[in-house]
């Protein structure tokens, strides 16, 4: 990275509550305080109950920050740095902390404090950047990363299928290694895509995309090289004619290690990986697939004081595969006075309230199967008279899941082959994994 950007005067990391648990003042030009004023603004920007723009200045200095699993990680500057330079770079710390401490949480980052300083300190010099490989800043950090016990500290484990992915093996630091063990050769391949539907009242989609992208996380000594098949019928291209069978993907880009020569022939990627985690690929589709989710509303007026809404939602993935913590969230008119939720009768694992401050109504699925289908019929008692034209203040019906083993795009791995003579023979791993990203149907 270029160092005439401008220096960063001090970087905290915040727990959700407030706390600073890492801060380090790199330039001692700015009060230690600042950490409060941040908070204290990031969560009533402009004298209201919300968050704050990622950049900000207040009283002279720029306020730079992102959010991730609950924490903040914040730069302070009196500098006029550039503000992608900033956001990248906190971005890059936040995949650093992992690499080294595992899991990125308030629990190992508490746990692992010393480690992250000792990274801290290789990492800025009086301000400015000077490094943030992972691997080579193995060569100056000496400190064993601590792994926090997942069970014993409340960490919530997805259930995989076993014979892909084990539970938490790929959450391990890249330098840990048990004590009278020797290490287990493993590569982790995860394929995440999130996806982006909109429906229209009546369940058909209006727009639809996904993106993707091919995480890898190696733990193979001597770092061999390495060959990743995809689907011989890849199409790269929106549009380019792909036959039966084939995936088709408008765009993809590629990590900077990886070679492409035999992409476009036999669609095969060979690269040197290195240390921590790293995106093979990313990929985008904006074509017609099959929707792992179709929600239906059924609006009524019942009265001008009463209306009834149901909301009908069908898995439509394979029977073998389920939603998890699958969550559909609604407003409702601000002249609500009470909502009713019935959710069948026999009903297990589901739970559904009204949020009366937010004025929404949130309906949680804890596992949802796939080729069945769950209702949800919520009774609205109005303060005032309405309408017909009260039908617009109710929705969108917002929905959140998570699907594992599972891809619309159907993009797989064929086989992934290491190239050298290794002396053994690794374990591999290879996980789907399907998320919402904005997943709405209007009402």
């Amino acid at each position: 990275m270029a160092t005439n950007i401008g220096p960063i005067s001090q970087f905290y990391l915040l727990s959700p509550r407030g706390d600073s648990i890492i801060f380090r003042n790199f330039r001692g030009t700015i009060k230690n305080s600042t950490s409060e004023i941040f908070f204290r603004n990031v969560k009533f920007w402009g004298g209201k109950q919300q968050d704050a723009p990622p950049i900000f200045n207040l009283d002279g200095l720029n306020y730079i920050y992102i959010k991730k699993n609950g924490l903040y990680f914040v730069f302070v500057t009196t500098e006029n740095v550039s503000p992608m330079y900033s956001i990248e770079l906190l971005t890059r710390l936040t995949k650093l902390f992992k690499d080294y401490c595992g899991v990125l949480s308030e629990e190992t980052i508490r746990t692992n404090f010393v480690l992250i300083y000792e990274l801290l300190d290789e990492i800025m010099d009086f301000g400015y950047v000077q490094g943030t490989s992972t691997e080579l800043l193995k060569a100056y950090v000496f400190n064993d990363p601590v792994v926090v016990d997942y069970k014993k500290n409340g960490f919530k484990i997805p259930d995989m299928n076993p014979k892909t992915t084990p539970s938490t093996a790929v959450d391990k630091p890249i330098q840990f290694q048990e004590k009278g063990k020797k290490r287990k050769n493993e590569i982790f391949v995860d394929i995440y895509e999130k996806i982006s539907i909109t429906f229209n009242a009546n369940g058909m989609v209006l727009n639809s995309a996904i993106d993707g992208n091919i995480q890898m996380k190696s733990y193979l000594a001597g770092n061999p090289h390495l060959k990743l098949a995809l689907n011989e019928e890849l199409v790269v291209g929106k549009g380019q004619g792909g036959g039966y069978g084939s995936v088709e993907i408008d765009d993809c880009n590629f990590h900077e290690c990886v070679n492409t020569e035999d992409f476009d022939s036999g669609r095969i990627l060979s690269f040197l990986p290195p240390d921590g985690e790293f995106t093979v690929m990313n990929y985008r589709i904006t074509s017609d697939f099959r929707t792992p989710f179709r929600i239906f509303p059924f609006f009524e007026l019942v009265s001008p004081y009463k209306i009834e809404l149901i909301v009908k939602v069908r898995a439509d993935i394979p029977d073998h595969n389920y939603g998890g913590n699958v969550t559909l969230v609604f407003p409702v008119p601000k002249s609500t006075s009470s909502v009713t939720s019935d959710l069948g009768v026999g009903v297990v694992g589901q739970a559904a309230e009204y949020d009366q401050k937010e004025r929404k109504v949130i309906w949680k699925i804890k596992k949802f199967q796939g080729g069945t289908e769950q209702t949800l019929r919520a009774k609205i008692v109005l303060g005032s008279a309405h309408t017909t034209t009260v039908r617009k203040e109710v929705g969108p019906i917002s929905m959140t899941f998570e699907i594992p083993m599972f891809n619309p795009s159907s993009l797989q791995v064929r086989y992934l082959r290491i190239l050298e003579n290794a002396s053994y023979n690794p374990y591999r791993w290879v996980r789907y994994v399907t998320r919402s990203s904005s997943y709405v149907c209007r009402i």
